[in-house]
């Protein structure tokens, strides 16, 4: 199953659906995370900071262990929650990752929207793109990359979720940066010609966001909608010498 940002649960929600000792050990986790932000604001505000002396805080173990303990369906969101009270930094958030199993990877790409990061954390955004995973390539082309990605990066990522056949439907703000995007749409026309003289169907969501794309730039068809990205091209007027 794909999980999207918006399919994160809230604590309220959380608190409704575990059970007590599930829920106990998400407030500790919680508290720990808040803690570790205080401890590293406090540092950072101090003359000379020092280097806490762990490398990796308490509440990074409890990220990878949060679907054991508040079980598979909820892990998503519970490590959502550990990031976000822990205002976790990027050095943290590359840690995460980098030494991560594919789940803990989707939750940190689902929550970078959400942590005062700019656009630092593209990288760990391009990675996931390069993956073969759908479940990395969907959350990776959430409400982060549709700020921060440049139009070349965004328009790569649009095709790799066609390629890979992640419904566009994960893509945040498909409608907002395909629209008008005449490179966008060129590279689709191009897509679905080497489907078609492949003998191979044109993903209905390809034609989705050729319409978005061809929306300000493109000729219509009949009817006022995008001219089908399948259709054969119209044969030439005739002239006096054919």
């Amino acid at each position: 199953m794909l999980t999207s940002p918006n399919s994160l649960k809230s604590r309220k929600e959380l608190d409704a659906e575990l059970g007590g000792a599930a829920r106990a050990w998400l407030d500790e986790a919680l508290a720990e995370a808040a803690h570790d932000a205080a401890r590293t604001a406090a540092a950072s505000a101090a003359p000379h900071p020092e280097a806490g002396p762990y490398a990796s805080p308490p509440w990074e173990l409890r990220f990878a262990a949060a679907g054991r303990h508040c079980g598979q369906e909820n892990a998503d969101s519970v490590r959502s929650l550990l990031l976000v009270e822990a205002r976790a930094s990027l050095p943290s958030l590359t840690r995460l990752y980098e030494q991560g199993t594919a789940a803990e990877r989707r939750a940190v790409l689902l929550t970078l929207h959400l942590l005062d990061l700019g656009d630092t954390a593209l990288p760990l955004v391009e990675d996931a793109l390069r993956a073969n995973d759908t479940r990395l390539v969907a959350a990776a082309v959430g409400p982060y990359a549709a700020e921060h990605l440049d139009a070349h990066a965004w328009r790569h990522a649009v095709l790799k979720c066609l390629f890979t056949e992640v419904p566009v439907t994960a893509v945040a703000r498909l409608d907002d940066r395909a629209r008008g995007d005449a490179e966008l749409a060129r590279m689709l026309d191009d897509f679905a010609a080497e489907r078609t003289a492949a003998g191979r169907p044109v993903p209905e969501d390809l034609r989705t966001v050729l319409g978005h794309a061809r929306a300000l730039t493109a000729p219509t068809g009949e009817g006022g909608h995008p001219a089908d990205p399948t259709a054969a091209p119209a044969a030439p007027a005739p002239t006096e010498e054919s």
